[in-house]
């Protein structure tokens, strides 16, 4: 890897961590003010204008995220593309590591969690987003390593389209139980099965690209 490829992962890691704490820290200010008996299903859903704040935050993070990615690499798309994934999977991990050193929650990566507000509430157990997290941080790092090795990333529009297609499924698993604890209702068991099926989809079409874009040489 490459020195100026270690610094920008180095820096983003540390905006990260800050990130992911400041991040946290909002979220036991909301589990006091909300939910001071225990954060536990079945749950009240945050309503009216505090929740449309949080979901002012959570695109806020997003935008961050992707600002922050963006000034990491301001001349190369696909390094930005990497910084986000990074950036992105660092920072989903480590906000869960930062609830747990703060309020000794999760109890295990099989707790389950309102993970995310749009377009409605995602639903399922902590180890599934950080499943996700940790395979955008390993395609971060391996758009770093083509880029360091002057390859030009080659995607086609099918693995585009299985990249997309498989990541709106995977937000279809996580919104299928919304309904019921919208209604104050206990979500039913996560389909693990159908997670990991879905979730194969991108991670083979990110693999096909970058197999081709080892074979199919530099930039």
């Amino acid at each position: 890897m490459l020195a100026e490829t270690r610094r920008r992962l180095i820096w983003l890691s540390i905006f990260t961590v800050a990130m992911a704490q400041l991040e946290a820290t909002v979220v036991v200010y909301l589990r006091e003010l909300f939910y001071p008996e225990g954060f536990e299903f079945p749950l009240k859903i945050i309503r009216g204008s505090i929740a449309w704040i949080e979901i002012g935050r959570e695109v806020s993070t997003v935008v961050m995220l992707v600002a922050v990615a963006k000034l990491a690499a301001p001349r190369d798309a696909w390094r930005q593309f990497a910084a986000f994934l990074w950036a992105f999977g660092l920072w989903d991990i480590l906000y869960y590591f930062w609830l747990w050193v703060m309020l000794d929650w999760p109890a295990s990566l099989l707790t389950t969690d309102v993970l995310f507000l749009i377009p409605a509430p995602w639903i399922g157990p902590c180890l599934a987003p950080m499943t996700i997290a940790a395979i955008m941080m390993g395609s971060g790092l391996v758009l770093e390593s083509l880029r360091d090795r002057g390859r030009r990333v080659r995607v086609t529009r099918l693995e585009w389209a299985l990249t997309i297609g498989g990541a709106l499924a995977l937000i279809g698993i996580f919104v299928l139980e919304a309904p019921a604890v919208i209604e104050g209702e206990m979500p039913g068991p996560f389909p693990w099965i159908w997670f990991l099926l879905v979730l194969a989809v991108p991670t083979a079409a990110a693999a096909s690209a970058w197999r081709r874009s080892e074979r199919e040489g530099d930039a």
